[in-house]
């Protein structure tokens, strides 16, 4: 330890270590405390799907699933998930069966560049997991925390309502 400028001895940085289900499997992860889930993901578990976006919580580019709901994995610190199920983009597919969601993304052409589509389905997937999505106006509002550059709007809420019909 070395000695501050007012004498004090520099703390060095303790890792902790957390549990947690990620895409299906168990892992054991030492993370420092002020890193985000976003930063696990890309950075140390090379799962690059989730975007930084915004780095503010405010674009959706990074949007996750936590224990079934929909998350900013940028806002998120990854001690917080602890004991967590985590769902990426990476992680909706049965091998090479896609997601419904993923399916529908793609019938209905609801992606331009590609950039937000991971936050996008992710989100999809959420919002229909908390049930509240019941008309195209519900999804348009639910929806409204994930921002599309390119302005597929109507698309992705096409491709979510056809999963929402089709679970009814």
């Amino acid at each position: 330890m070395s000695a501050t400028p007012h004498g004090a001895t520099a703390q060095p940085f303790v890792s902790h270590s957390i549990r947690l289900r990620l895409n299906g499997q168990e892992r054991q992860l030492d993370v420092l405390p002020w890193s985000t889930l976003l930063d696990l993901l890309r950075e140390q578990l090379d799962l690059v799907g989730s975007k930084k976006g915004c780095d503010h919580g405010q674009c959706g580019a990074c949007t996750v699933l936590r224990d079934g709901k929909r998350v900013n994995a940028c806002l998120t610190l990854a001690v917080m998930c602890d004991g967590a199920e985590l769902t990426t983009i990476e992680g909706l597919a049965s091998g090479d069966v896609l997601h419904p969601m993923q399916q529908a993304f793609i019938k209905h052409d609801a992606f331009q560049c590609g950039y937000c589509t991971p936050g996008q389905i992710c989100s999809a997937v959420g919002l229909i997991n908390e049930g509240r999505a019941h008309d195209s106006a519900q999804i348009q509002e639910l929806m409204s925390g994930n921002l599309c550059r390119c302005g597929a709007y109507s698309n992705i809420r096409d491709a979510i309502e056809d999963v929402v019909g089709g679970e009814r």
